[in-house]
């Protein structure tokens, strides 16, 4: 392992690998805070269960426009760098609000001021979570070195443990500290985001060397023999700006001062006009790719397995807290073996489904799902009990086993997604893929507070819950029977 680590040291310097760490850490431990804002609606804004979760389906829209951040960054650079400059601004706006609704108690007890600030945080978690995978892309489209690979298993590792320490550490602050000091806590950590930020060296747009994010300047190289295209463009340039002066010369003084005037205004319309086309092309290119059947199809397939089936998750939550009267060190728990499941889930499918058909392990997935949403309703009914089965077990065994088979839907998607990127605009494709699986499951959460408010499920008044969740179990073999839409021979290996 300790070797494993210097090696991915020396391939991409301290530095970078230091910055994916953090972020994706960060990442992951958001269920630290986030865990709190659900306590925060519940009990001092008093929010229904359905206006909670349609305040948490706004707030988390940002995540369901992210190649809208992709396309920004690579089009529009700031100062002539398109990384850094956007890593810091997300930053930011992922810090301030917490630091805001921290120490500011009318922020805090307003639902629209929460809203903003909170949809705020979540644009700044999703920059910055695009910016960084373009980052880790382009280090290992330019390193080439032999453990670039292994940069995602270390960032979804990063993310793992962050969620497992925030989800134990976020259940113990809530039972001993106050809501507010937990925003305030929160905020280190996007603190010494900000400060790494300035560690990572990014070399300016049309510099003839790139930046390894480490520091270290590495020059073109074409077969073993340094480019010097960029010296002769350099030369070329140099040549005419001499007959421009020669030419300059036999102009009136007037004419140098009026010309010198105009340059300003005509270096900035034609760097708008730069922008323009940049943003035109990147935006023509992703709908050309989009719109092919192979590439619409599947991605129509993964945006309705959210939408048909309602998320009743919020509406839980308040069952377990209010009915249950579950502790938030408990949830905090469940969370922790939720994660495990994850992780679990990831082994078992790298490890033995890899080569299976998608088409049947999403059918297989699906089932699965159907199957545990069971035990909810078995917890909700209270027939557990009858089987001397305890409330936190029936829990704590939803938790973990529905995470490890959702992993099992995951993966198919992200392997999916990234044998479908044409060449060129694997970045900014990919990060729509993720827009319109996190797009679909919003959609998923306002249809779920659309049922739950139909159902009239409230604080403290769960008696059509049940029928709500057998409601869900239905609703999830709708995207069995639409399945056509995966590509029939595709597996994790090849489509």
């Amino acid at each position: 392992m300790i070797q494993w680590l210097k090696q991915l040291k020396a391939s991409f310097g301290f530095a970078f690998i230091w910055l994916v760490c953090l972020i994706y850490f960060t990442q992951g431990f958001r269920s630290f805070v986030w865990t709190a804002v659900s306590y925060q609606l519940k009990d001092k804004l008093k929010l229904s269960p359905s206006a909670s979760q349609l305040v948490s389906s706004i707030v988390f829209f940002p995540w369901s426009i992210k190649p809208l951040y992709g396309i920004v960054s690579d089009c529009i650079p700031i100062k002539g760098r398109k990384r850094i400059p956007y890593l810091v601004i997300s930053t930011v706006l992922s810090l301030v609000p917490w630091l805001m609704l921290g120490l500011n108690a009318t922020l805090r007890g307003s639902r629209l001021y929460l809203v903003i600030l909170l949809t705020m945080q979540n644009l700044g978690s999703a920059m910055a979570d695009v910016v960084i995978d373009a980052m880790i892309a382009q280090a290992v489209r330019h390193e080439g070195a032999s453990f670039a690979g292994d940069l995602q298993s270390i960032s979804w590792l990063a993310m793992a443990l962050g969620g497992i320490f925030g989800s134990l550490l976020g259940g113990y602050a809530l039972t001993n500290l106050q809501i507010d000091t937990i925003f305030v806590l929160f905020t280190v950590l996007p603190g010494i985001q900000l400060f790494s930020c300035g560690l990572v060296e990014e070399n300016s747009v049309g510099s003839n060397s790139w930046t390894d994010f480490s520091g270290s300047n590495i020059s073109h190289e074409v077969n073993g023999k340094r480019n010097d295209s960029h010296e002769d463009d350099f030369l070329a340039k140099k040549s005419n700006i001499s007959v421009s002066r020669r030419k300059s010369q036999k102009n009136s003084k007037r004419g140098e001062v009026s010309s010198g005037k105009s340059q300003i205004p005509e270096k900035a319309n034609s760097l708008a006009l730069q922008w323009f086309r940049s943003l035109k092309g990147a935006l023509y290119s992703l709908f050309n790719a989009f719109r092919q059947p192979i590439i619409l199809r599947p991605m129509a397939w993964f945006f309705l397995a959210h939408v048909t089936i309602p998320n009743l998750s919020t509406v839980m939550f308040y069952y377990q807290t209010e009915f249950l009267n579950l502790e938030a060190s408990f949830l905090g728990t469940s969370r922790v073996v939720g994660w495990l499941g994850l992780m679990f889930g990831t082994f078992i499918y790298n490890k033995y489904l890899k080569k299976m058909k998608l088409r049947r392990i999403l059918m297989w997935a699906h089932l699965g799902l159907s199957l545990l949403t069971v035990l909810d309703i078995v917890l909700v009914s209270r027939a557990n009990l009858e089987f001397g089965i305890s409330d936190k077990i029936m829990v704590l065994c939803g938790s973990a086993l529905v995470d490890a088979v959702n992993q099992f839907k995951l993966m198919p998607f992200l392997i999916l997604s990234g044998q479908l990127c044409p060449p060129g605009i694997e970045g900014t494709l990919f990060a729509l893929f993720m827009s319109i699986n996190n797009f679909g499951s919003t959609v998923g959460s306002f249809v779920g507070a659309g049922l739950a408010s139909l159902l009239n499920v409230s604080s403290g008044s769960f008696d059509n819950l049940l029928l709500g969740i057998v409601i869900q179990v239905i609703c999830t073999y709708i995207p069995v029977a639409l399945l056509f839409l995966i590509p029939k021979e595709a597996t994790g290996v090849s489509t």
